[in-house]
């Protein structure tokens, strides 16, 4: 099977960052846009960006079956100019009605990516677990740009700005994709498959496990990077108050956190897929729990900790996929998936500012110190694994029917 260029796989890592960033840039944005459109409160537009992760989860199911029946290039390429026209939309609204809908069609755009651009990625990866690592790296230190660069541009030159930059870095990315990804002999789907799967049944138990995992996994996302910028805020009130300043040390934290994930993807490689998730996740509870009660540098340290608990978690369903799922398949296995995780767990960025609004962030640390106990639960029961890694074969006999 034959590995993408290191050309093209740089490009599909930096589109990882962009997906993640251009999401995450009106919650970086969200107080001086409230500002703008006559909101009294950030918590009161918050509601407004929901359509974007709406769609950034149902999309996943027509992104990943174009990925496999179109071709995965094709995808990529409407990706990143899709990106960089719905970026420029939202710069030019004039409300909060308008931002929402054009955020909804950043959404559908950024839905192409999990599910196309990742099975792009590992597709012949002798040691996958290290490349999603990687990626993991490059989606989250589009995070930690989303914080850093949304701030110095609010400060420096207004929000609509924040997504007129962006926008011309997603163009000239696909540009070069454009240029030097090689075009598809032939799509995914028509492949013949070469990966060993499990019996019906026991995968669409283990697809069932991992979607419910991934849902509760992708709310404590959507609720920590949604309301991370805030919070910071909040607890290190009268220690930090500049918006640039406060930007930094939020990207600073999501820079651990991302580091994380290559540790984590290292692993991948050499322990057992189960045993090292549900210990990353189970640590997740306690974090919560201290953050919740904590301020000032004690509490930006806890962030630090639970955000690296939390991006460490990242990884394993797509780990998970490429271990039990041919790659003829995996675009449509893996939108199924998130469709079904995102769409859910963007119920997290509606909810997000009146819950705040109404009980305060240390409720919401509670509930997401639940919600990681509930994910916890879920992981112990993936099936024993056969061996340790990701490149050991499932025991199963043959390949499903497409």
């Amino acid at each position: 099977m034959t590995r993408v260029p290191r050309t093209t796989g740089l490009l599909l890592n930096l589109a990882h960052a962009i997906d993640h960033m251009f999401l995450l840039i009106f919650a970086s944005a969200v107080g001086s846009i409230a500002a703008e459109f006559g909101f009294a409160r950030w918590e009161d537009l918050m509601p407004y960006g929901a359509g974007a992760f709406a769609l950034f989860g149902i999309g996943s199911l027509p992104a990943g079956r174009l990925g496999d029946l179109w071709g995965r290039r094709r995808m990529m390429l409407v990706f990143f100019f899709g990106m960089g026209v719905s970026a420029l939309a939202v710069a030019l609204t004039r409300s909060a009605w308008q931002l929402g809908i054009a955020l909804t069609l950043m959404g559908a755009f950024s839905a192409i990516y999990h599910p196309v651009g990742i099975p792009m990625l590992v597709r012949g990866s002798k040691r996958p677990g290290l490349t999603i690592g990687f990626n993991g790296l490059a989606g989250n230190l589009g995070v930690a740009l989303a914080a850093v660069m949304t701030g110095f541009l609010v400060k420096y030159a207004g929000w609509r700005a924040a997504f007129v930059a962006p926008a011309f870095i997603a163009f000239a990315c696909g540009l070069a994709f454009a240029v030097v990804a090689p075009v598809e002999g032939e799509a995914p789907a028509r492949r013949p498959m070469t990966h060993a799967m499990l019996p019906k049944g026991a995968l669409a138990k283990v697809f069932a496990i991992v979607t419910v995992a991934s849902i509760s996994a992708s709310m404590l996302y959507n609720f920590t990077t949604n309301g991370n910028g805030e919070l910071l805020h909040e607890r290190l009130r009268g220690i930090v108050d500049d918006p640039a300043s406060l930007g930094v040390l939020l990207a600073l934290v999501y820079v651990a956190g991302a580091l994380a994930q290559v540790a984590v993807g290292l692993l991948l490689d050499r322990v057992r897929v189960k045993l090292l998730y549900a210990g990353i996740v189970a640590a997740q509870v306690p974090l919560f729990l201290v953050a919740a009660g904590a301020s000032g540098w004690a509490f930006y340290a806890s962030m630090i900790a639970f955000m690296v608990a939390v991006f460490g978690a990242i990884p394993f369903t797509d780990a998970l996929i490429v271990r039990y799922v041919d790659d003829s398949v995996r675009s449509r296995v893996s939108g199924m998936r998130l469709a079904v995780a995102f769409g859910a767990s963007s119920l997290a960025v509606w909810v997000l500012g009146p819950l705040v609004k109404a009980a305060g962030f240390r409720s919401l640390l509670l509930l997401m110190a639940g919600t990681a106990l509930v994910t916890f639960c879920v992981v112990m029961l993936l099936p024993r694994s056969q061996g340790a890694g990701l490149a050991g074969q499932p025991r199963g006999s043959g390949a499903p029917n497409r």
